[in-house]
């Protein structure tokens, strides 16, 4: 993502640093503010995204936007701590393009940036040079996932799905057909040592997952339960 100029408004400083050191080392020019005064009186015509923080003293990250949507089509990345559906919908009212709940994963951050700059390009009639590396997809059953950043096509709609319901995905994709316990997918995608309470974790996470896939979660197609086993990823249509 060379050349791309991205602007940060977010009060916590620890936050900022951490998320200019991820885009820089993609190649980005990063601008930061701590309030929304100072964003928008850093934001001009070459900003290709705002990231916002919706919770900010003085001007809130929803009024900000708001006064960016006067003068500009920017996209706007809104971040927070509310995770209610009542919250993303009043960020996206207010003029935001996506919104991502503290506390996230860098992998997922980079993915809804890049999946918004190219967007809006495309849109701008501008045209970015990415490493071929980085457009690296897995496509099966409808379903295209990126597989380094959290982004997926359902029918060529994307969806938002968790940093663990893409990690699950990610490795049933990997491996149609294979069958993996409860005790496979917990010690790989969390990456902690398995005991019996834990099956229950996955068990949401899979449950959860199949509302975003499956066009009948009570009756999966995609993701099938091996009673017994565990899981797979359903590489044949039914």
């Amino acid at each position: 993502m060379n050349n791309i100029n991205i602007l940060i408004i977010e009060d916590d400083e620890d936050i900022r640093e951490g998320i200019r050191i991820l885009l820089e080392s993609e190649g980005c020019r990063v601008k930061e503010a701590s309030n929304g005064k100072e964003g928008l009186d850093k934001l001009d015509d070459r900003t290709d995204l705002v990231i916002l923080d919706i919770m900010m003293p003085g001007m809130s990250g929803l009024r900000t936007c708001e006064e960016i949507r006067k003068t500009s089509v920017v996209p706007v990345l809104f971040l927070t701590a509310k995770s209610q559906e009542s919250d993303k919908l009043i960020g996206l009212m207010a003029g935001g393009d996506d919104y991502l709940t503290k506390p996230f994963s860098y992998a997922e951050l980079l993915g809804r940036v890049k999946a918004l700059v190219r967007r809006y390009q495309v849109y701008q009639g501008k045209h970015i040079e990415y490493k071929a590396e980085e457009e690296k997809y897995l496509e099966l059953r409808g379903i295209k996932l990126h597989e380094e950043y959290n982004e997926v096509f359902l029918n060529g709609e994307q969806i938002d799905l968790s940093n663990i319901e893409y990690n699950i995905l990610l490795l049933l994709m990997k491996h149609p057909n294979r069958i993996f316990s409860a005790q496979n997918l917990y010690e790989k995608i969390w990456n902690e040592p398995y005991f019996y309470n834990c099956n229950s974790t996955v068990m949401v996470h899979i449950r959860n997952l199949r509302v975003k896939i499956e066009s009948d979660p009570q009756d999966p197609k995609i993701i099938k339960t091996v009673w017994g086993k565990g899981y797979k990823f359903e590489l044949r249509n039914e």
